[in-house]
């Protein structure tokens, strides 16, 4: 084994940082008050694990499902590389049959990779379904490494080491997956093995990836915090080693409720690639939400020509109506009520000008229209634009019919309703209030 800045320090008993991770206690966000430069690579992408960690957290998707998903994100990338691969679960029959679907489709972009344990066995799939890459399963943190496969670290740095340099052997690029990466001894584990990796991309001339998975949540997004928490001290120590921009990939959970922002900072550090799930639907919290990250991708590079962002809203379509997933309705970017305001004044300011409550054009970026929703606030200037928004009319919003809508609203909440007006009652007071004069709704 080559040696290089950082030897393993093949400790006796588990560092489990109590000071930082007391368990019986929330965890610690600790200081050093060190800065990190911001560092963005020249170009940045999104992976997705719909496929793998998404399918950890509800029953697997049929192969059907897995197609109408991959051809989806292929659509949103439309041939541009942003989201750049997907991976794939290989054990059973039916991820095999859904690779196989996908990998019919020809698209260059996602390209299709695999994941595996770090086990000899498990490779022979990867050969099996001829895929170029695959993800290896290489637990970072003590609590992993002493506390659930009983080993050494020098053990289990060997035996990753053994099964990436078996990829390696065969023609596959090896994506290491260094789980639970938040909470490893970094100096101590985390550097030297991804030491040894970059001595076998040398070796062997080819690109070993090394995923950092923050699998509990635990990363924070602050350039001054410390080690193991801070995702860009995580990036930089990499970097520095010698580990390429285009080599790193983060990957989060979102325990604490920093998912996205920290995929932004692993960006804004100089990793190239943060792997998603669409909707952020992966194992317990979930992961960082892919069309999200697309967005977050267009505030930082700008936005990419080909790129179809308004198919987010078609994936979001999809997944209600083919999956059987309920988006909460003021869930970001396609929510029902992402785009919809309540208040009178708010209407009101729509109407004179949408900019004033609404973040971006919705209707251009996402085929979403912004819309106002019936309630006690919404008053005459939001009955106003809930009917030209449905019926493309323009009327003033002292028009005696929507001041006799208005009325029914008024009626209703002076008798104690709490919930907002359905479409069913607007569109039936809409047509008592016009006597049937309106065009045919939108």
């Amino acid at each position: 084994m080559a040696k290089g800045k950082y030897e393993l320090k093949n400790a006796s008993e588990p560092e489990l940082y109590r000071d930082t991770f007391p368990y019986q206690e929330f965890p610690k966000t600790k200081f050093d008050n060190k800065n990190v430069k911001i560092n963005v690579p020249e170009e940045i992408w999104i992976t997705d694990t719909t496929f793998r960690d998404g399918q950890q957290a509800r029953p697997p998707y049929t192969p059907e499902q897995v197609l109408g998903i991959y051809d989806l994100l292929h659509k949103i990338d439309g041939d541009t590389g942003l989201i750049r691969q997907c991976e794939f679960f290989l054990y059973s029959q039916r991820d095999r049959k859904a690779v196989e679907l996908c990998k019919e489709r020809n698209y260059k972009y996602p390209e299709i990779t695999g994941w595996i344990r770090a086990v000899a066995d498990d490779f022979k799939l990867v050969k099996q379904m001829g895929l170029k890459e695959t993800g290896i399963l290489t637990s970072a943190s003590d609590y992993h490494i002493f506390l659930k496969l009983r080993r050494t670290r020098q053990q289990a740095m060997d035996s990753y080491l053994g099964i990436a340099k078996a990829a390696l052997d065969n023609g596959v690029t090896p994506r290491c997956h260094f789980e639970d990466i938040t909470r490893a001894d970094y100096e101590g584990f985390v550097l030297p093995f991804a030491e040894q990796l970059m001595n076998l991309s040398d070796q062997y001339k080819t690109p070993v990836k090394i995923r950092l998975c923050d699998t509990l949540g635990f990363g924070v997004p602050w350039d001054k915090a410390a080690l193991p928490r801070s995702v860009p001290k995580l990036i930089l120590g990499l970097r520095k080693i010698g580990v390429p921009a285009e080599q790193l990939e983060w990957h989060g959970h979102n325990d604490l409720h920093k998912v996205q922002v920290n995929g932004t900072a692993a960006w804004l550090h100089g990793c190239c690639s943060v792997n998603c799930a669409i909707l952020g639907f992966g194992e317990r919290t979930g992961n960082p939400p892919l069309e999200a990250m697309v967005v977050e991708h267009a505030q930082i590079k700008g936005m990419t020509e080909g790129v179809n962002y308004a198919a987010i809203s078609e994936l979001a379509q999809y997944a209600e109506k083919e999956l059987g997933f309920t988006i909460p309705a003021n869930y970001p970017l396609v929510g029902a009520d992402f785009n919809v305001t309540r208040a009178g004044i708010h209407a009101d300011g729509l109407l004179k000008n949408e900019e004033i409550y609404n973040c971006f054009d919705t209707e251009k970026l996402l085929n979403r229209p912004v819309g106002v929703a019936i309630t006690d606030k919404a008053g005459a200037a939001g009955i106003k634009h809930w009917i030209e928004a449905r019926y493309q009319i323009t009327i003033g919003k002292h028009d005696p019919r929507v001041q006799k809508i208005k009325e029914h609203v008024d009626e209703e909440y002076l008798a104690d309703r709490v919930s907002a007006i359905s479409d069913d009652e607007m569109f039936a007071w809409s047509k008592e209030a016009f006597k049937n004069d309106l065009p045919q709704r939108r």
